[in-house]
């Protein structure tokens, strides 16, 4: 497969907390812009907590003339109040949703008058029609809450179902993870793309940390060599480095639709992957 320069990426963002933090991401952008993006997405925080700062973010992105994707969570949400949400986000020009249900806060039942990604999809289609795109999560690896990788698999079916227009993954290290996931997929009728969500290895124990928390595998080899190189931050990049460039090429190989990095509002290991892959 000849590697072109056209193959569609895009990046993930959170909302900076501070000042510094966004002067830092406006940075990053610029940087990343370069790679012409199909689209950035900036992410929710528990219970809608960051919404102001995702919107901001979105509109600065906006602004700056590309594509944005807001997060869009609804957990605790009512219809009234997504209603609203959904206006705005209209008005300011975006296109395209990710839909999720949202990390549950700490002592949160469930509350509001979505339980699921599912609910969330139907109602903006009912709502909107074909105003946005919308995206929604998947999971080669099974959700850390699913009953069982069938139980999993059939919610992300109904999503699909409810309206959704493709899926971007939770980021894995296992290709095969990834392929037999589409392979389910489509055995059960459904066509959409489904894009893989790709972490660059910057550090060991932040990535360990947030993996076991995520339900995403690292492989043994990898957790070993990771924990093997201790402190030395400059051998974890580079074999981080390896891993994921080798990941990203074996995807593209099986022809998948793009690839979607979760940058971690920074730019150098995503800008390294993809000068490695041609992009």
């Amino acid at each position: 497969m000849s590697l072109s320069t056209a193959f569609p990426v895009s990046f993930e963002f959170f909302p900076p907390k501070t000042p510094e933090g966004a002067d830092k991401l406006r940075a990053v952008r610029q940087q990343l812009y370069a790679r012409r993006p199909e689209f950035c997405s900036v992410t929710y925080g528990a219970g809608g907590s960051t919404q102001a700062g995702t919107f901001g973010t979105v509109r600065e992105i906006l602004a700056e003339g590309v594509s944005a994707a807001s997060h869009f969570s609804c957990i605790g949400a009512t219809k009234d109040g997504v209603r609203a949400q959904l206006a705005e986000l209209k008005a300011m020009g975006v296109k395209r949703l990710v839909a999720l249900r949202g990390d549950l806060p700490s002592g949160y039942g469930i509350g509001g008058e979505f339980h699921y990604a599912s609910d969330l999809v139907a109602f903006i289609r009912a709502e909107t029609g074909r105003d946005f795109h919308i995206e929604v999560a998947a999971y080669p690896e099974v959700h850390p809450q699913a009953r069982s990788s069938d139980a999993d698999l059939q919610a992300f079916a109904t999503k699909v179902r409810a309206g959704a227009d493709s899926a971007i993954t939770q980021y894995f290290f296992n290709a095969d993870a990834y392929l037999r996931f589409v392979q389910d997929v489509r055995r059960l009728g459904l066509d959409v793309p489904v894009v893989p969500g790709i972490m660059p290895i910057m550090g060991a124990s932040q990535l360990l940390r947030f993996s076991d928390a995520c339900g995403a595998e690292i492989p043994r080899w990898i957790r070993l060599r990771l924990q093997g190189y201790g402190d030395d931050v400059v051998s974890i990049r580079a074999f981080g480095l390896d891993v994921v460039t080798h990941l990203c090429e074996q995807l593209r190989r099986e022809g998948v639709p793009g690839l979607h990095f979760y940058t971690m509002n920074q730019s150098a290991a995503t800008l390294e992957i993809c000068d490695r892959l041609g992009l």
